[in-house]
């Protein structure tokens, strides 16, 4: 899971990151790609994943509980330079929104807050998508009926983070496969643009653009369609810029 890459530049020395989210699969990867680049990382996850943090341990402070929950949000974000979050509709109790509201209720004034989504989420409805998406979103809205997921929730996170004046970024993510790093994504600002073609990125390399993101300052209050750099669709368009 560590990065590729052996020459990392230290962006993140003396400075503290959040990762809210950390124990999952993309934010194993952002811990491991925010302690490379020499930040002080705390994470935050529910008290039953805490375990699935135990071979970063002793390199991060690990605050267990849930992330809507005000008071945990409060505690981890406190001193942060920047928020790394993971935007999860579980269950039905506002879970996402939840937590996109309490870190940026509570994160310092000027702190760099990443969000993370998928291409689902539109800012401004120019995003053009296909039948695959639009199923598999109508599909997600369906499971609301079961409790364990309410797709409705990650659109009201998306909501709060557009309104607010903080120093946001939400990345939209495409479908996402396992494998070695093969560098930082490309992005568009709307689905449909034919770089994303492809809709495919490495989920290290997903977690590399979040973490990247932080020192980004042209990035700063957009939500970037993100796609692999080594993708045919990149790899095209690439190509008609050389």
């Amino acid at each position: 899971m560590e990065p590729s890459n052996p020459i990392v530049p230290q962006a993140g020395v003396g400075k503290r990151m959040c990762i809210v989210g950390a124990s999952g699969k993309l934010g194993q990867y952002m811990v491991r790609h925010a302690l490379a680049r020499g930040y002080e990382v705390v994470g935050v996850c529910r008290e039953k994943s805490v375990s699935k943090l135990a071979d970063v341990a002793d390199r991060i402070t690990v605050i267990g509980g849930d992330t809507n929950d005000r008071e945990v949000i409060a505690k981890a974000v406190e001193g942060c330079d920047a928020v790394l979050t993971v935007l999860v509709p579980w269950g039905v109790n506002d879970y996402a929104s939840g937590t996109a509201r309490a870190v940026i209720d509570y994160a310092k004034p000027g702190a760099r807050l990443v969000f993370s989504c998928g291409w689902h989420i539109t800012r401004d409805g120019r995003d053009v998508y296909s039948w695959k998406i639009k199923a598999a979103v109508a599909f997600a809205r369906f499971m609301r009926f079961t409790r364990l997921l309410d797709l409705d929730d990650q659109y009201r996170a998306a909501d709060l983070i557009f309104k607010s004046d903080t120093r946001w970024t939400l990345v939209r993510g495409s479908d996402l496969e396992e494998g070695q790093s093969e560098g930082l994504p490309v992005w568009a600002r709307h689905v449909g643009d034919p770089i994303l073609e492809s809709n495919m990125t490495r989920r290290i390399d997903y977690a590399l653009f979040m973490v990247e993101a932080v020192t980004d300052d042209s990035l700063v209050q957009e939500a970037p369609a993100i796609v692999g750099c080594r993708t045919p669709s990149a790899l095209a368009h690439a190509a008609e810029r050389s």
